[in-house]
């Protein structure tokens, strides 16, 4: 049974006439007669009555008439419904990230939103190390991360620059410094986050390479818990210069340079590399890229080669 056919079944049942329907078709009329043979031979039941001469419908034929109307009220639906995903007018952004990430994202999905306000945006917290497994497995279109996954994979686009940021309460007595060495924190307590990741490991590998303790006496599930910690003279922390942008203007933290940790970081929009993005990821693509022509550094918009 195809809905050309019900098309057909439809004209006939509403003309009440072969030949009428055919004209509304602009079909001949043994075509018509020649669908609805194949119809009723696929349903295996007589749809009208042949010795009536108004195109009566028999009790099959009066029920699939319910059934094709609903039918092709749900293709016009459907067909509608896909209008409105194109022209993003409905629809919904999938994205990842982990909670430094998901800083990035806010100014992109402001600009997004006021573009296209149909389109919802769900943006799931997740470890970065998780993401590309995730992707994989195609629970989000599009993710954020700081490190660049298999290039066979995955197609990664750089998207923001950021860099590390020794933090200090403003009472603290490094606050006033214009530079420090790394040598110079060697007595410090530093706030670390629990979670694993690229960034402590560089971090730790540093404070070896230059033979300098670094005491990680306390530990906190998040950045924010790491900088109000902070903020309330509790030691120092190293912490990605975005999360902290705010508090620094405010002058509730102060950043102090260390020579020896100028580590910079790029933060990657990443998705899979056979994947078909929707009309939405799409469009938060190009609301990216004109941000980074618009605003410029520390924004930026890089396809990163394969190879």
């Amino acid at each position: 049974m195809e809905l050309s056919q019900l098309e057909t079944f439809l004209a006939v049942a509403e003309e009440h006439s072969f030949s009428r329907a055919a004209a509304r078709l602009h079909r001949t009329q043994p075509a018509v007669s020649q669908a609805i043979r194949k119809l009723e031979a696929d349903v295996d039941e007589s749809l009208f009555d042949r010795a009536a001469r108004d195109g009566s419908l028999t009790a099959a034929g009066a029920l699939l008439r319910d059934y094709a109307l609903r039918l092709l009220a749900l293709r016009r639906e459907a067909a509608s419904a896909l209008g409105e995903l194109k022209s993003l007018e409905r629809g919904r952004l999938q994205l990842a990230a982990n909670e430094y990430t998901c800083l990035y994202l806010l100014p992109a999905i402001d600009a997004f939103r006021r573009d296209f306000p149909q389109i919802g945006v769900t943006v799931q917290r997740m470890l970065a190390s998780r993401i590309p497994e995730e992707l994989n497995l195609r629970a989000f279109e599009l993710g954020v991360i700081s490190f660049r996954p298999d290039p066979a994979q995955f197609r990664t686009i750089a998207v923001y620059g950021d860099s590390l940021a020794f933090i200090v309460s403003p009472r603290h007595r490094l606050a006033k410094a214009a530079r420090l060495s790394i040598n110079d924190l060697g007595k410090e307590v530093f706030i670390a986050h629990n979670v694993a990741s690229p960034l402590r490991r560089k971090v730790i590998e540093a404070f070896q390479r230059y033979h300098t303790p670094l005491n990680m006496d306390i530990e906190l599930p998040s950045i924010e818990a790491i900088k109000l910690f902070v903020a309330m003279g509790n030691g120092v922390a190293l912490v990605p210069h975005l999360t902290v942008a705010r508090e620094l203007e405010t002058g509730a933290l102060v950043r102090v340079p260390v020579v020896e940790l100028d580590v910079r970081r790029v933060l990657r929009l990443v998705h899979r590399r056979q994947a078909t993005l929707s009309y939405a990821a799409k469009a938060f693509l190009r609301t990216l890229r004109t941000l980074a022509q618009t605003q410029g550094p520390p924004f930026y918009y890089h396809v990163e080669r394969a190879g």
